[in-house]
């Protein structure tokens, strides 16, 4: 397995690898990776890459705020995702400690991350690699059009 950061040959699999974790558009990560190629950006994207395909990847952005951090901009793992049937093999790790080498190098004190309530086993994996709970939240939305005469 080889950690390193993105190379643009790496789109079509990197999109592949962000409908797995956020679906519904492909469309949508087909225009964003390729935007990421063609237009400069603060974030690194790290892969792992297993007998020549990619198996996972890291997105790494900087927020200008992040619950429970002192610094700003703050490293923020935007995206992590490894294929399921190869989890629990280190592959995780390796990309979060990819990112966190990254951001050491570049100055910053410390990195922040995010998970869904109910991905369990998301927050497990954070713990695991000595990620601190700072805050939970419940977002709300109420639509302003249902129930309006216009």
């Amino acid at each position: 397995m080889m950690i390193r950061e993105i190379l643009e040959r790496d789109r079509a699999d990197w999109a592949r690898l962000r409908e797995a974790l956020w679906p519904g558009s492909p469309s949508d990560h087909d225009a964003e990776t390729k935007k990421y190629f063609e237009q400069p950006h603060s974030a690194t994207i790290f892969v792992a890459e297993t007998e020549g395909r990619l198996v996972g990847f890291l997105e790494l952005d900087y927020r200008p705020y992040a619950p429970a951090c002192r610094s700003s901009p703050v490293p923020f793992i935007e995206g992590w995702y490894v294929e399921p049937g190869l989890r629990g093999q280190g592959i995780g790790r390796a990309l979060v400690e990819a990112a966190e080498a990254h951001a050491y190098a570049a100055g910053h004190q410390e990195i922040a991350s995010d998970t869904e309530l109910e991905n369990t086993d998301s927050i497990a994996a954070h713990r695991a690699l000595g990620y601190e709970e700072a805050e939970r939240v419940v977002c709300f939305r109420k639509s302003l059009v249902n129930g309006r005469e216009r």
